[in-house]
């Protein structure tokens, strides 16, 4: 599971074993987790934040999309 981005408290990362879906990245912070599509830029399920944090987190990943989508590309396609 890569880290590819830190924001504050949250870890961004990729899981190795989703090559077949599209993409999207895993944000966490403590016991909480959050997926988020990538293309566009959405929540796909929400593991414990706040309504507060998700809106925080998706302006975090906005910000980076471009780098992120980047980041995807290249990890997968080795």
């Amino acid at each position: 599971m890569p880290t590819v981005l830190r924001q504050g408290p949250y870890s961004v990362a990729f899981f190795a074993g989703d090559r077949g879906e599209p993409r999207h990245v895993h944000v966490r912070r403590d016991r909480y987790e959050a997926k988020i599509w990538l293309d566009p830029v959405q929540i796909a399920r929400n593991g414990g934040f706040s309504g507060i944090e998700i809106s925080r987190i998706s302006r975090i990943i906005e910000l980076h999309e471009e780098t992120l989508r980047a980041k995807w590309d290249d990890y997968f396609s080795n």
